[in-house]
């Protein structure tokens, strides 16, 4: 137990003992006094969360950016899972730009790849793939390259390309890009459009550009740039969509235009299936693509994926992905209804969230603010719940929550409370050690400061306790305040009581209390070291102030002061030990019997002419380490009915009983 310091924390005392108030502050109520701590901490607790949510509220950069790492984390958990099947990526890739090699070698055995012999390759090599996949049973065809300038091979072929595009106009994608962007992100250049020689009336045009967020991942479906499109003189298309949207529009589907949020990584890199772009002009693979329906409903996307084209993007998945899987990803997301969305959208909505979840836990681990362990427990498990359930709403309904802020507000809080905790319980300890070993030895200080909490709590209650209690009072001490000064009769008394309390403290006493000139102390209570351990130290402890009291009376009498004496008492017994008082004013106390019995042999030592008594249940224990005189059975008050038997005790077995005669002596 944690002895006296939840006493004091309870009560706002600065000891266990019955002090005068120290300061006016003393006066106020205990309700007053206690709510102090608990505002400090609150406070401090609270503050993260307000912290928290004025991030998120305002949006800072940083807080965002720690957000979009828990969609890192999260899409790193749930792993890869199974794309749609209706999206290919026909890939230009590394292969395909060095099979130009093989036609420019042996031109009359690799005649079909003379097209893509040198880059930029021929339009007319996308003219025959795009026809054959729309032949063989493709939905759409969308081309993730710009082909705005005329082609380097001449007007022929532009126009084999723009002849393809008459016939399946309506099933072509081609892209457009904004040539660049603002700091601020709004867009400050034209749009670099396909030739003009390429547009059709049922023509599908896309914008491939894609946002980086704040840490360099594409998280965002692309958006629509429509309101900032400058759009050249003579182009049919009225409106201009994502390439996403304009390949899911000439797939024939139809989404919702309204439709906002993140982009659904199904997985890292070639998660979509990739063939590479010369298999459609091979005659032997394009057959054997034939035979296994490989393009037969399905949504082809053209596009560069060799390193030479330097189309390479981060993602939450992987640092190289390219751009057109990055579509692909984009495409599936939109055309299976799987955007990512904030589960609270606006976001300052999104802090006041944050503030009254991270403000209800503070008032949580405010409870176990004097139990750091458990704090720190509770603080870890509610760091978990949240991370968890953040993780199964993003993975199983795809929306965000606030995860890394109120994760971070709550360790934070729970570590603030365990510092405050322990600043603040360090400094109570100091003080009530400073306090407790003006009255109690050092050694039963550092006991009753590492005891469990319920031990002292069951203490306070109340509880029967076997001590060894002893009184000393000085004989005659009425007559000698009346002929003393009082500036000589306190200094005196401090002197003298020093030394006794010295004398107790040294055998592991404590000093229950002064009444006037008079000390109170107990050995076993409440810490015990055993009943003869206890018995034995009480004894030592009463020589230890005869010796004591004698040094004082050699130097009294060489100053010319008044010499006093002294009587002792000391039963051993069973007593009440407890918290005993008002609301106002308590003290841990010792009642009982054992105490009674104690007080009244003390009162004996007089009228026997002795200075120390023991009684017989004290004597019992101790009889081989101790010299005695047995003083015969003497009826106490208030025990009238039952003789205690004390003896004069002349000190430890072997001492020199030199000092007990010389005050055996006087009194006679």
């Amino acid at each position: 137990m944690r002895l006296f310091r939840q006493f004091l924390q309870r009560y706002q005392r600065p000891s266990m003992l019955s002090f005068p108030p120290r300061s006016a502050d003393s006066n106020r109520s205990p309700r007053h006094r206690g709510t102090v701590l608990p505002l400090w901490s609150y406070t401090i607790l609270g503050l993260w969360g307000l912290l928290g949510a004025i991030a998120t509220a305002i949006e800072l950069p940083l807080s965002q950016t720690l957000e979009r790492q828990a969609q890192v984390i999260f899409f790193q958990i749930r792993g890869p899972v199974p794309p749609p099947s209706d999206i290919v990526i026909l890939e230009i890739d590394q292969g395909s730009l060095s099979q130009g090699e093989f036609y420019q070698s042996d031109p009359a055995r690799y005649p079909e790849f003379e097209v893509i012999q040198a880059w930029p390759w021929q339009r007319s090599a996308y003219a025959i793939a795009i026809e054959r996949l729309l032949a063989s049973g493709a939905r759409a065809v969308a081309l993730d390259l710009i082909l705005a300038d005329p082609s380097f091979y001449g007007e022929a072929d532009d126009q084999q390309l723009q002849q393809v595009l008459q016939v399946f106009s309506g099933q072509i994608v081609l892209a457009a890009a904004y040539e660049s962007f603002g700091e601020t992100g709004v867009v400050q250049a034209q749009i670099v459009y396909p030739n003009p020689i390429f547009a059709t009336e049922d023509y599908h045009v896309g914008l491939i550009n894609v946002l980086p967020d704040l840490d360099g991942r594409i998280y965002q479906l692309p958006t629509n740039f429509d309101d900032l499109v400058l759009k050249p003189e003579g182009f049919i298309q009225d409106e201009l969509m994502s390439f996403p949207e304009a390949v899911i529009s000439a797939s024939g589907e139809q989404i919702d235009p309204a439709i906002q949020g993140d982009i659904y990584y199904y997985g890292p890199a070639n998660t979509f299936p990739h063939i590479p772009f010369w298999h459609v002009l091979d005659s032997e693979n394009w057959s054997l693509h034939q035979q296994q329906q490989t393009f037969k409903n399905k949504i082809v996307l053209i596009g560069p994926t060799a390193a030479a084209f330097q189309d390479i993007v981060r993602t939450p998945f992987t640092h190289t992905m390219s751009g057109i899987e990055v579509h692909a990803n984009a495409t599936a997301t939109l055309l299976n209804d799987q955007a990512i969305r904030p589960l609270f959208p606006h976001a300052t909505l999104q802090g006041g969230i944050i503030l009254a979840t991270t403000l209800g836990i503070t008032v949580l681990l405010h409870r176990f603010q004097k139990q750091p362990l458990k704090l720190l427990l509770i603080a870890l498990t509610l760091q978990v719940l949240w991370g968890t359930s953040a993780y199964l709403v993003f993975t199983y309904l795809r929306y965000t929550l606030p995860t890394v802020i109120p994760i971070m507000a709550i360790a934070l809080s729970g570590f603030s409370g365990v510092t405050y905790s322990s600043i603040v319980n360090t400094l109570e300890q100091r003080r009530l050690r400073m306090t407790l070993e003006r009255y109690v030895a050092a050694p039963i200080v550092r006991e009753i400061l590492t005891q469990r909490s319920d031990d002292f709590q069951n203490l306070l209650r109340g509880q029967k306790v076997k001590a060894a209690v002893l009184f000393c009072d000085i004989r005659n001490f009425t007559t000698l305040s009346l002929d003393l000064e009082p500036e000589i009769l306190v200094e005196q008394l401090n002197s003298y009581l020093n030394a006794m309390v010295n004398a107790i403290l040294d055998e592991g006493g404590t000093v229950d209390k002064f009444i006037g000139d008079a000390i109170m102390a107990e050995f076993g209570s409440p810490v015990s070291q055993g009943p003869r351990a206890d018995a034995l130290n009480a004894v030592r402890a009463a020589l230890g102030m005869r010796r004591a009291l004698a040094n004082l009376q050699a130097d009294w009498q060489q100053d010319g002061k008044v010499v006093f004496f002294n009587g002792m008492g000391i039963n051993y017994g069973e007593a009440i030990a407890g918290d005993i008082g008002s609301v106002r004013r308590r003290e841990y106390a010792l009642i009982g019997d054992a105490v009674n019995v104690a007080s009244r042999i003390e009162g004996l030592t007089r009228s026997l002419k002795t200075d120390i008594l023991i009684t017989e249940s004290l004597y019992q224990l101790i009889t081989d380490a101790v010299d005695v005189i047995d003083m015969g059975e003497h009826l106490l008050k208030g025990r009238s009915q039952v003789p205690v038997r004390v003896y004069s005790l002349i000190g430890m077995k072997d001492d020199d009983p030199t000092l007990y005669k010389q005050i055996h002596a006087h009194f006679q």
